[in-house]
């Protein structure tokens, strides 16, 4: 029984990390297919195009997925007409939360959104209500070994970055959304393509959070993040690391 058991705790593991796995692609796809009919249909002519191929290749999405999601984003009136949305509230303990979506029905994506934050504690907000607790910059990371700390602060520097933080995890350079991709161009020229490019809300304040407090908040982010139509979620918390260990033993 104890081996029988432990098979079924196995195969609910891998089925829930498919079907995250599943929601993932999902999402990527659909922000392939925005960003190709944003403008051309082609990575390089296409800097938001081309952040997501980047984001695709890292989640180890299949090349001919992608290269499906193109074509039929490039197609005649094909697909479905997404837009971008933006949803701020609060969420237990006065967290701040930022949540990015992709929709062809904002007010289907309006009430889950809104659900969520009810049931767990939290409420949405208007628009521009807790934004002004974060900063929107530019992020591009790239491995420890892709060049010296010197290098890549010259580098980040001559293409016009804000800041770089260089340490045995790797580089990250951070800069303004309006330099976004001319610096990271430049970087890419320079270094090869980021492991990662994207534009982050980093909040200037935080919450900290103990043991008592972030299972809710950290639940409702799970929700949040698990909606088909949300693509990015942020939130101001802090949460120790020990407290993480304890809470995910």
């Amino acid at each position: 029984m104890a081996g029988h058991s432990q098979f079924k705790n196995i195969m609910h593991r891998k089925g829930a990390q498919d079907a995250k796995r599943g929601r993932q692609f999902a999402k990527l796809i659909r922000e392939i297919t925005v960003s190709a009919k944003s403008g051309l249909p082609d990575p390089a002519a296409n800097p938001r195009l081309r952040a997501a191929v980047l984001a695709a290749n890292k989640a180890n999405m299949p090349k001919d997925t992608v290269e499906r999601a193109i074509k039929k984003a490039a197609g005649a009136g094909a697909g479905d007409d997404y837009v971008d949305v933006r949803y701020e509230g609060y969420g237990p303990n006065g967290v701040a939360v930022i949540v990015e979506a992709l929709t062809d029905n904002r007010n289907r994506t309006a009430g889950e959104v809104r659900s969520a934050f009810a049931k767990h504690g939290g409420a949405l907000g208007e628009t521009n209500s807790v934004n002004f607790m974060f900063q929107r910059l530019g992020v591009i990371r790239y491995a420890a070994e892709a060049a010296s700390a010197d290098a890549m602060l010259e580098g980040a520097i001559e293409a016009g970055a804000d800041n770089v933080e260089s340490g045995a995890d790797g580089h990250e350079v951070t800069c303004s959304v309006d330099e976004f991709f001319a610096v990271r161009d430049a970087l890419e020229a320079r270094f090869g393509p980021p492991e990662e490019s994207k534009l982050d809300w980093r909040p200037n304040v935080t919450v900290t959070l103990d043991e008592a407090q972030a299972p809710g908040v950290l639940k409702l982010i799970d929700v949040l993040e698990d909606s088909d139509d949300v693509q990015n979620v942020f939130a101001n918390f802090d949460i120790a690391e020990d407290t993480m260990q304890r809470l995910s033993a």
